[in-house]
This record gives structure tokens, sequence and C-alpha cells, in this order.
């Protein structure tokens, strides 16, 4: 049971799958994204430093002012007889706005007002720098909660006073306005993808519609024209355009005109042509050796001619778009063990799995006939025959694989094979007779009929040889 062939796309599909960079229309997003999220946070920041600043120096001069105002008190009632019960007393009294916390140092004992901050909770540095006669502050966090202290010495009596000033409440608003920023920077940003979507949309328009308009052209919608917008700037582009697509369609047109014309009118002098070399070769054993000799290349050219011109008749249905479809609903392998039968003059191997054998498709017998016909005549003029045909399917897809063990096609023609007259550099060097070069630019017309897609590659066993493959979304299972 053969398996599935390696599946690959044509050239043209697989450069298709490179790494794009990002579309326009995302990098304008992008572009009033970051922009926006850049100047929001840059906002944000500078908002908070500022309040937090403000706060935290009004909150200091505040501390400051109480703190020098409870100091002068303690200095001016400490005297040498003062007693410890009078000391906690005056401690207990002092003004302390805000929840400060006071502690005093006389000699070496300590009052406190709260065990919330006591003697212990002085930083070392601050204790020393107060100590050594020189008034100081700190800002740092005791047991979980931040606080401003401010130490002043009092050298006259020995002592130093202290006061913890509790920062949680401005720590719990700078919280409340971080949440706040942020909060607002990410639904300015927000807002800012919205406005860049619909700012991408309005600009890049007039582009999508050009895209648009070269993607139905180059389908072969040449009836296609822009519209004048209202953007004055793409006045001058549009009518370039639409003039540009009108000469396009009547050169296109005159050029069909001309090859159907051509193939008509050659088509009477043709018939009267074959006529008369087939009367001639009725009296062929009456003539000499030389004009035997004649008559032969005579009749092998009338009939290649008479192949080229049905050939060129085809492509001209094709170019004035009157091809059409006549489906009909068949067995694939049937089909293609006939048309192998009736076009190959030598048996051609088919490998077709059990699945695959049962596979009925809709198409137009008279087309997919001369597609294998076509490939095979292709095999035998460039490679000495095919090798064999493979049929595959999977879902509504199709394959028809014609193998043959020729030199091969070289990269580079490969993505032009199909291409009308195109016959490679080496057509004369592979076969006695290399035809007109419309056989495969029939194959792909007749499969792109069908909205398939053929292209050809190396074999996938490592042997010299081509595979064509024809791809068609046509079966009926």
């Amino acid at each position: 049971m053969p398996t599935r062939p390696g599946h690959r796309p044509p050239i043209w599909h697989r450069a298709g799958s490179r790494a794009r960079r990002l579309g326009l229309r995302t990098r304008i997003i992008l572009a009033f994204v970051f922009t926006t999220l850049l100047l929001s946070a840059l906002l944000s920041v500078t908002v908070f430093a500022l309040t937090r600043q403000n706060l935290l120096n009004g909150r200091e001069n505040d501390a400051l002012a109480t703190v020098g105002f409870n100091a002068s008190t303690v200095s001016r009632r400490l005297n040498p007889d003062t007693e410890s019960e009078a000391l906690q007393n005056l401690i207990s009294t002092l003004a302390t706005p805000e929840g400060s916390r006071p502690v005093l140092r006389v000699g070496g004992d300590w009052f406190q007002q709260s065990f919330e901050f006591e003697s212990g909770d002085i930083d070392e540095r601050l204790r020393r720098t107060v100590e050594g006669g020189r008034p100081a502050q700190m800002r740092y966090r005791v047991r979980g909660k931040p606080f401003l202290v401010v130490g002043i010495p009092i050298p006259d009596s020995n002592a130093s006073y202290y006061e913890a000033t509790p920062l949680d409440e401005i720590e719990d608003t700078l919280g409340s306005l971080g949440i706040i920023l942020a909060s607002a920077g990410a639904g300015v940003t927000l807002a800012s993808a919205g406005v860049g979507i619909w700012a991408s949309r309005r600009l890049l328009r007039p582009l999508v519609s050009i895209g648009e308009a070269a993607q139905s052209i180059a389908r072969g919608d040449l009836s296609t024209r822009l519209e004048a917008g209202a953007a004055r700037e793409l006045a001058a582009l549009t009518d370039s355009f639409n003039e540009m697509v009108g000469a396009l369609q009547h050169r296109i047109a005159q050029d069909e005109r001309f090859a159907s014309e051509v193939s008509h009118e050659l088509r009477s002098p043709l018939m009267t042509l074959s006529a008369s070399v087939e009367v001639m070769n009725t009296r062929r054993a009456e003539l000499p050796e030389r004009a035997r000799t004649a008559l032969d290349l005579l009749t092998e050219d009338v009939r290649r001619f008479e192949h080229l011109v049905e050939d060129l008749l085809e492509i001209s249905r094709f170019d004035v778009g009157t091809a059409e479809l006549h489906l009909d609903v068949f067995n694939l392998l049937e089909f293609v063990e006939n048309a192998v039968s009736a076009t190959s003059p030598v048996a051609v191997p088919i490998l077709c799995d059990p699945a695959t054998a049962r596979v009925r498709v809709q198409a137009d017998k008279r087309r997919l006939m001369q597609v294998i016909d076509n490939l095979l005549n292709n095999a035998q003029k460039y490679a000495r025959g095919a090798t064999g045909i493979v049929l595959w399917h999977w879902g509504k897809n199709i394959e028809i694989v014609v193998e043959d063990a020729g030199p091969g096609v070289a990269a580079d023609e490969r993505e032009h094979i199909f291409d009308r007259f195109s016959r490679g550099r080496e057509a004369g060097e592979r076969g006695a007779s290399t035809g007109v070069g419309l056989g495969l630019a029939l194959v792909a017309e007749h499969v792109r009929l069908h909205q398939g897609r053929v292209w050809c590659e190396n074999r996938i066993d490592g042997l010299s040889g081509t595979r064509f493959v024809v791809h068609l979304p046509i079966a009926v299972l």
C-alpha cells in the first residue's frame, strides 16, 4: 500500500511562508500604544514623585516644628533635681500631633510615651549623631511601619530628645495614588489602542483598496477600477492606476483577439493542407525515396501544426473568459486507468491505496483527460516516459502525481516551466521532439479552472527524475 507522497507546495507558495514583518496597520497601532504608554508612564512617575516629595516635605516641616517646640519645653523643665517620675510625666504631657512618639534620654535613663516606638528602635547612626551634639533626622521602618525620627541634643542636661512621626498615612496615600495612576495609564493606553485602530483604518483604507484592486487584477479581473476618494493627495494615484489598468486591459484584449483570430484563420488552410497530405500519403508507394522522406517530414510538421493550433484555440478560450467546466461525477481510479490506456503508448503503473480507489470526484472529464495526456506526453518527450502515477486523497482534496526517471528540472526553471512556450534550457537535449511549450501551460490552465494548483519537484525517493503534482479540491466521498 503506498503512503502519501511528500506533499510540498510549489515554489511560489513556499515563498509566501517566509517570516513576514509586522504589517503597516499593526505598526501604526503599536506606535500609538507605545507612545501613549511612554507618555503616561513618564507623567505618572513625575506626578508620583512630586506628590511624594511634597507630602514628605510637608510632614517633615511639621515634625521639625513640633520636635523643636517639645525639645525647648523639655530643656526648660530639666534640672539636676528632677526625679524620674516627673520626667515620665513630662513626656506624657508633651503635645504630639499626628501620633508622634516622643523618647527622652537623660543620662543613662530612657523615658518614652508609647511602646510602639521605644529607645531600642532608635537607629544607632542617628543616636551617635545626636549624642555627638548635632541634631539629625532619618526615615526608616520599625516593625514594618515607616517612621520619620528626629533627634535634638540637650547638652546642658546631658540629655537628648527624640520624636518618631509615623508615615504610614503618607505611604497609604502614595499607594492609592500609584494604583490610580497605573489604572489611568492602562486606560489611556487601551484608549490609544482604539484610537490607533480607528486611525490606521482611516489612513490605510486607500492603500487597502489599492491592494484589493491589485489582487483582483492579478486574478484576471481587468474590469476592476479604483473609486475617487475624498483624499486629494491620492487623486493622481487613483487616476494613474485606472489609466494603467485600462491600457493593460485594452492591450490584453487586442492580443487575445489577435491570437484567437489567427488561430481560427489558420484552421481552414490547415485543414486543406492536412487533407492534401492525406491524399499524397495514399499515393506514397508511387513516390521516389527522396519524395517519401519529404512527405514524412511534411506529415509530421502538419500534425505538429494541427496540435499547435488546437492548443492555441484552447488557450484563447481561457484568455477571453469563455472556458467553462462541464462537471461529471466518476471514480478517480477508473478514470485515470482509462486515460492512461487511451493516451499512453505504453503501460504506466498506477499506485493507489484502497481508500483512494473508492473515491469519486466531480470534475470536467475532458479537461482532466487532457491534463493526464499532456503530463504523460511531457514525460515521453523529455524523460523517456513516465515511470508511475500515484493517486492520493484526504478530505475533499486529491493529488495526481506523474513521476519520471529523466534528468529532472532545474530548480530555477520550476517556477516558469508552466509558462506558455517555455521549454527549458535543455529542451533540445531531452528528446527527439521538444513540442511548442504549450502542453504544461494548458495543464496549469485546466487545473486552475478546477480551483487547484500544479507544480513539479524532485522525486522523494532520492532517484533522478521529476514529480508533477496536480492538487485538486474536488473529492466526493
